[in-house]
């Protein structure tokens, strides 16, 4: 599970977060609320990750998934949109930067250190 892996990187990495806050926009996945960051961790295929190989459309039914997969990446523009208009830093995590952990790792403590306002 990609959220379970981002919950340990982040947990081994000495930060602590909350869950699925339900009172943000999106129900973030994993929450900093000491740094007013929301995690989306988010699956290739189906949040359209442009460029990745597992982000690729089906070659069949495209109507339908086209339809579908859109209205997923315009519902995630929306909750990023209103999450920074809250205050809030979001981030996505996608599925295929699991592969690369201590990258990961890199990244996100980068934007902590940045949404800290000590980077």
């Amino acid at each position: 599970m990609p959220e379970l892996a981002v919950r340990k990187l982040l947990h081994r990495a000495g930060y602590r977060f909350r869950l699925h806050r339900n009172d943000l926009p999106g129900k973030p996945d994993i929450v900093l609320p000491r740094y007013r960051i929301a995690i989306f961790v988010h699956g290739c295929f189906w949040h359209g990750h442009e460029g990745c190989r597992e982000g690729r459309k089906p070659k069949s039914n495209l109507a339908y998934w086209n339809r579908k997969l859109e209205r997923n990446k315009e519902r995630d523009r929306r909750n990023i949109q209103q999450l920074e208009t809250q205050g809030w830093h979001p981030v996505v995590v996608w599925e295929c930067e699991l592969q690369h952990g201590d990258a990961l790792v890199r990244r996100l403590g980068a934007e902590i250190k940045a949404s800290d306002g000590n980077g």
